[in-house]
């Protein structure tokens, strides 16, 4: 949250000709899975809705996102956000995995700026994010979200634009695609 990501996403799948991803992706897993309350709990980023679905909703919800995010891939073309796709693409020929950071305090004064709250509410709202990011994947793929081995290019916006990360990003795009 807060690191440029889905604006990055968003200009370098425009400039690739790619479609784009995210949310929309866990709505239509929870169709899939009859799930809504797994995925209601997954969009909560912040805990506020204390939804707590069944191991059985959570997994049938997982076999959702990963047969939909498998599909979608298939299908080419796209730019996937989230959703454990550096773990369930990691073997997908010509999957590209970026990961996209900048330090707290960048991330919260963009949010601030963004969302138009203050500087702590917007501090905390990243904390939030990150550790519910970070839980996710640890609860339910059993991988460390900061591990570089998966992610073929990571990117610091410190000091990037979206612009700028959405260059790089399709320069590693069309390595890979050929």
């Amino acid at each position: 949250m807060g690191s440029l990501g889905c604006e990055a996403a968003s200009q370098a799948a425009s400039a690739l000709g790619f479609e784009v991803y995210q949310r929309e992706l866990i709505n239509q897993a929870a169709r899939l899975a009859g799930a809504p309350e797994a995925a209601l709990a997954e969009l909560d980023e912040l805990g506020l809705l204390g939804l707590r679905p069944t191991p059985e909703e959570t997994r049938a919800y997982l076999e959702a996102v990963r047969t939909v995010v498998t599909e979608l891939a298939q299908r080419g073309r796209v730019i996937i956000i989230g959703r454990a796709g550096q773990t369930i693409l990691q073997a997908f020929p010509g999957a590209l995995h970026v990961r996209m950071v900048a330090p707290l305090e960048i991330r919260a004064q963009r949010i601030a700026e963004q969302k138009h709250v203050s500087l702590p509410a917007a501090t905390a709202q990243a904390q939030a994010s990150d550790r519910n990011r970070k839980n996710y994947l640890r609860r339910n793929y059993q991988i460390r979200w900061d591990d570089p081995e998966l992610y073929d290019l990571t990117l610091n916006t410190a000091h990037l634009t979206a612009e700028a990360a959405a260059e790089i990003i399709c320069l590693a795009a069309r390595q890979y695609i050929g």
